[in-house]
């Protein structure tokens, strides 16, 4: 495996390629979807600046419950519509909070948390789960971080066997 390091570029564009090809290199040969879950919230985690949790929930029994992930310890089960991630996860659309402070029922795992980015993981027009990125900072996440970060679920969908997970 080749080291990854972390690169430093105000380009965002640059960082989520890099970034994703990284991905590519973890997940692309390795059938099991729980480790590339984990090397994927590891990625995230070592990679991007400013955040305090990355990791994923999974769609199981008609609600979130935790998957691999990088941080403090999470809440175990997310409500559908509940939260930022039960928001994303019923709309089926990506979530930027740029103060979780003023979103309506925002769940609080972390009370360090100030902003959130949601990206619902649609595969084969089901819901498979969540990923979900929280920062300390308020406004730390754009419409640029949403887009790279729909590029790495895009990743996911093409060398994960789903089913191995959920």
């Amino acid at each position: 495996m080749n080291e990854i390091k972390k690169v430093k570029t105000d380009d965002k564009g640059k960082f989520y390629n890099y970034m994703n090809m990284k991905l590519i290199g973890l997940i692309c040969e390795e059938s099991d979807g729980l480790a590339n879950l984990s090397n994927a919230s590891a990625l995230l985690n070592l990679l991007l600046d400013e955040i305090n949790w990355a990791g994923f929930y999974l769609y199981k029994n008609r609600e979130l419950i935790l998957g691999p992930f990088q941080g403090k310890p999470a809440c175990t089960h997310l409500q559908i519509g509940k939260g930022v991630c039960g928001t994303a996860a019923k709309e089926l659309k990506i979530q930027v909070v740029k103060d979780v402070h003023e979103f309506p029922g925002h769940v609080a795992c972390d009370s360090a948390s100030e902003s959130e980015i949601v990206l619902p993981i649609v595969y084969e027009g089901k819901l498979i789960g969540v990923l979900d990125i929280d920062s300390p900072i308020k406004g730390r996440f754009d419409e640029m971080d949403a887009k790279g970060l729909q590029r790495f679920v895009d990743t996911l969908n093409k060398y994960m066997d789903w089913s191995t997970v959920i």
